[in-house]
């Protein structure tokens, strides 16, 4: 009878090790997205970027309306940003301006949250898991404290 129970044991113990083995974790794939966002803008390559976004992407931020002093929110697409990025292939930041900190927020199934502490901006991303792979179908922005004072952007709007 100890046998049995031993051997119920083990292999229960066994079954819940291959179980918990097979799980991947998320985080790395996540991490690999949210780098390819980051450091693709960095250097000009849109082909990271483009692989780190999902065709669907909405990127907005509070923009500031010189004229009225008012905030108007302002919106671009996947195309967009890849476009602008393929634009700095020849441009690349310099080290001494790159901040590169990804945090992972929350994870949930097919969903995570992301913030991207980048130079002059911080980014909050949606991502999603689709055919195996993580894309950020959602950003909403801000620059820094730093990066409105230099560029005229009233910290409220």
């Amino acid at each position: 009878m100890r046998r049995i129970l031993a051997g119920v044991v083990l292999a229960a113990g066994l079954a819940c090790a291959v179980a918990v083995s097979q799980t991947a974790d998320p985080t790395e794939g996540i991490k690999k997205t949210a780098l390819d966002y980051v450091e693709g803008w960095y250097n000009g390559d849109s082909a990271r970027m483009e692989r780190a976004l999902h065709p669907d992407l909405a990127k907005r931020h509070l923009g500031h309306d010189s004229k009225s002093g008012t905030g108007r929110v302002e919106h671009m697409s996947a195309m967009k940003l890849v476009q602008l990025t393929r634009g700095r292939a020849d441009q690349p930041t310099p080290q001494s301006e790159r901040t590169t900190k990804v945090t992972i927020l929350d994870v949930y199934g097919n969903t995570a949250s992301v913030r991207a502490d980048m130079h002059e901006w911080i980014d909050y991303m949606h991502m999603v898991k689709s055919k195996g792979e993580w894309k950020i179908v959602n950003v909403l922005w801000e620059p820094t404290p730093e990066a409105k004072k230099r560029w005229g952007v009233p910290d409220e709007l």
